[in-house]
């Protein structure tokens, strides 16, 4: 799975590196066995996030940092440039993806992430939980809302990426177990790229059998 993540990666012409961040031994073999670049990090970080910013700190000419998680297979490079190319944008400081390609199972499933956006296509928030809530809609709540499922891509600038790995957990992130509402908490607009390229990543080893239909 690592593989596929990183040729999906390496696909990417606006990427000038993409390096495999690890704590583990295993998956430092399983790179270089490929031909991969990997470093290791230290094995305490809670989020891929500062294992990201501990990597970016042994760089000082990089200007956009992305964070691909491992569990991406089908990561397509498009989705990487799309988030790129936002930060032509300066004011851009932490950009994701969304897509509008939801059904109701994946409203109600709370390893989904949902996010409602702005008119700027700002993240105003991000839940497990169906957002918006539909208990007061008469009808098919699909008809009435254009839902919005979170692809767990992250761009972030490299000065962005060092301070907010220097921030104190909060309880929003916590009681959710999403790391992106601490960063919205202390006041970083997280910028929405939407896209049309469907991705299924596994969260579950329920979802592994999706990612091999998706393959094969």
């Amino acid at each position: 799975m690592i593989q596929r993540v990183y040729e999906g990666a390496k696909k990417s012409t606006k990427l000038s590196d993409v390096i495999v961040a690890t704590d583990d031994e295993r998956i430092v073999e399983a790179v270089e066995s490929f031909g991969g670049k990997v470093m290791m990090t230290k094995d305490s970080h809670p989020s891929g996030t500062d294992r990201c910013g501990e990597i970016a700190s042994h760089f000082d000419d990089i200007d956009v940092v992305i964070n691909i998680q491992g569990d991406e297979p089908l990561v397509d490079f498009r989705q990487l440039d799309a988030l790129i190319e936002v930060f032509i944008d300066p004011q851009v400081k932490i950009a994701t993806l969304g897509i509008r390609d939801i059904d109701m199972e994946a409203i109600l499933n709370p390893n989904r992430i949902k996010v409602v956006v702005n008119h700027q296509n700002q993240a105003l928030y991000f839940s497990r939980s169906p957002i918006p809530n539909f208990t007061n809609s008469k009808e098919n709540p699909l008809t009435q809302y254009p839902y919005l499922r979170h692809i767990g891509l992250y761009a972030y600038r490299a000065e962005t990426l060092k301070t907010i790995i220097q921030l104190a957990p909060t309880f929003l992130e916590q009681i959710e177990s999403l790391e992106q509402l601490r960063w919205m908490y202390y006041g970083f607009p997280i910028k929405v790229v939407e896209t049309d390229i469907e991705t299924p990543n596994i969260d579950v080893p329920e979802d592994v059998t999706k990612v091999l239909a998706a393959i094969f």
